[in-house]
C-alpha cells in the first residue's frame, strides 16, 4: 500500500451518558508530536491529565520520552506487547515496517477501540475483516498459537490475526482479547459491542508463561484474596477453557472503564490514566516509587483514604511477592466533571523477579525496605500513627495465609501452591517489620 504517516487526529472522549465530545486535536512534523485542546472541552470537563498537560488552548509540545513522542495521557490508549504484535503483523502484511510506524499511526490503528474513554480518528487505512461474532474457545486457542508462536519463532498462524487485532488492542504481554458478551452468555463472544452487551478482559494462558497454564488460576486466588484485604479489585470469573488449550480455565475481568445500561441506553465511558502516563514513569523500566505514587493519588483525588488505600495494596505486593507491580499497573479513573477515583487493584499475581526487586520501589528500595522506609510511606499515606498502619500490614500478612485452601479449591496443582508458598514464606521473613 502507499503508506503515508497520520499528520492529524481529532481526539474525542465518550462521557459516562454515552454522549461523545470533542477534546482537540493532535499533530505531528518534524518537530515531533503537538496537541491543543478545545477551549469548549476544557471550560465543561477539565484537564485530562493535570500532572503533564496544562489547562490551556496553546499548543503543547509532546516529550520525545518516555512515551515514544506522545504525551502519556495518549500513550495510555496504545497497546504493549501483545497488542503491538498483533499490529506489527498487520503492518507488515500490508508491505509497511513497522519502524516506519509513527506513534500517531498507531492511535489511529487503535481508533475507537482503546480502553477508556478517549477515541481517536479518522481511524487508519489498514483494514482487518474478521466477523463479529466469535466463539470464545477458538479465539483463545488462536491467541495461544500466536503467543507461542511468536515466542518459539515455529509454525505459521498469519491467518488468525483478523480476529485477533479485532479483540486484542489491550496492554501487556500475554495474550489476551477484548470481548463482548450477552449477560450470563460466556461461550459466544463480539468484537464489536451490541446495545447491551458487557465488556470484558479474558486473559489467556501459555505453556511458555511462568506458570504456564495455571496464570489463570493463580490470579483468580490473589484477586480473591485482594477482595478479602478490601483492596477493591475488578469483577472477575474463570471461564471454562477447551481441553486442547491445556488449561482448566481462563480468567475473564470485566472492563471497569465501560459503563452499560446508562440511563440513554448508550455505552458511556469513564477516562482512564495509568500512573505511567500520568507521572511519565516509563514501565520498562523501575521508575516509580511507592512514594510518589501515593503522593499523587492523595493530590489527584483529594483524599487521604486513597493515600491509605494505596499503601495496602502496596503491602499486599510485597508480602504476595506481585513484583512486577510496574506503573501501568497502576491506574486513575476520572469521571464526566474532573473529579478522579482510583482505578481497582488489577493485574495482581504471583510474579516473582529473578533478582526479587519490584517494579515500584519503596522509598528507593527494590527489595527488602527498612523499617524507616515503610514508616515514611505510611507517614506519606496518612495514617495517624504507625501502629494504625501495622494493623493494616498485619491483616494483609494474615489474610495471605488463606492462599493455599484458596488455591487448591481453584484446582492448582500441589507442586504449584508448595512453590509459592515457599516464595511467600520468604517475604514475610526478609520483611518482618511488621510484627
Amino acid at each position: 500500500m502507499d503508506f503515508k504517516p497520520v499528520q492529524k487526529l481529532k481526539v474525542q472522549r465518550t462521557l459516562s451518558t454515552g454522549e461523545t465530545v470533542f477534546v482537540g486535536v493532535l499533530a505531528q512534523n518534524r518537530q515531533g508530536v503537538f496537541f491543543q485542546y478545545q477551549a469548549d472541552y476544557l471550560s465543561e470537563f477539565g484537564n485530562l491529565s493535570p500532572f503533564s498537560l496544562q489547562a490551556t488552548t496553546r499548543l503543547q509540545a509532546a516529550p520525545a520520552e518516555p512515551h515514544n513522542g506522545l504525551q502519556g495521557v495518549f500513550a495510555d490508549s496504545l497497546p504493549d506487547g501483545w497488542g503491538l504484535l498483533l499490529q506489527d503483523r498487520v503492518f507488515r502484511q500490508a508491505g509497511v515496517l513497522p519502524n516506519q510506524v509513527t506513534a500517531m499511526d498507531r492511535l489511529a490503528f487503535v481508533g475507537t477501540r482503546g480502553m477508556g474513554a478517549l477515541s481517536f480518528s479518522p481511524v487508519s487505512d489498514f483494514k482487518v475483516n474478521t466477523e463479529d461474532e466469535v466463539d470464545l474457545a477458538t479465539l483463545g486457542l488462536q491467541a495461544q498459537a500466536t503467543f507461542d508462536q511468536a515466542v518459539t519463532g515455529e509454525g505459521e498462524v498469519d491467518q488468525v490475526v483478523a480476529a485477533l487485532v479485532a479483540a486484542g488492542s489491550s496492554g501487556g504481554a500475554r495474550p489476551k482479547a477484548q470481548v463482548y458478551f450477552s449477560p450470563n452468555n460466556f461461550k459466544q463472544c463480539r468484537t464489536r459491542p451490541k446495545t447491551g452487551d458487557e465488556a470484558w478482559l479474558i486473559k489467556f494462558t501459555s505453556q511458555n508463561l511462568a506458570l504456564g497454564h495455571e496464570e489463570g488460576l493463580c490470579e483468580a486466588v490473589y484477586l480473591d484474596l485482594a477482595k478479602q484485604a478490601e483492596l477493591e479489585p475488578p469483577e472477575w470469573k474463570l471461564l471454562e477453557a477447551p481441553a486442547k488449550s491445556g488449561a482448566k480455565a481462563w480468567l475473564a475481568v470485566k472492563r471497569f472503564d465501560w459503563l452499560e445500561n446508562t440511563a440513554s441506553g448508550k455505552t458511556g465511558r469513564l477516562h482512564l490514566h495509568s500512573a505511567c502516563g500520568l507521572l511519565d514513569a516509563d514501565y520498562r523500566t523501575p521508575s516509580l516509587d511507592y512514594a510518589d505514587l501515593i503522593k499523587a493519588s492523595r493530590q489527584l483525588c483529594k483524599s487521604p483514604a486513597v493515600g491509605q488505600l494505596h499503601f495496602k495494596r502496596a503491602m499486599f505486593n510485597l508480602f504476595s511477592c506481585n513484583q512486577d507491580d510496574h506503573s501501568k499497573n497502576w491506574a486513575f479513573l476520572q469521571k464526566d466533571k474532573g473529579d478522579w477515583q482510583p482505578a481497582p487493584f488489577y493485574d495482581v499475581t504471583f510474579s516473582p523477579h529473578p533478582f526479587n526487586e519490584h517494579a515500584t520501589a519503596f522509598v528507593g528500595h527494590g527489595k527488602k525496605p527498612p523499617l524507616a522506609s515503610i514508616q515514611k510511606l505510611a507517614s506519606i499515606a496518612g495514617f495517624a500513627n504507625w501502629q494504625e498502619a501495622q494493623q493494616a500490614i498485619q491483616e494483609v500478612v494474615e489474610l495471605l495465609d488463606g492462599f493455599r485452601a484458596k488455591a487448591l479449591a481453584l484446582g492448582v496443582k500441589k507442586s504449584t501452591v508448595i512453590a509459592i508458598e515457599k516464595a511467600l514464606a520468604r517475604q514475610r521473613e526478609e520483611n518482618s517489620f511488621y510484627r
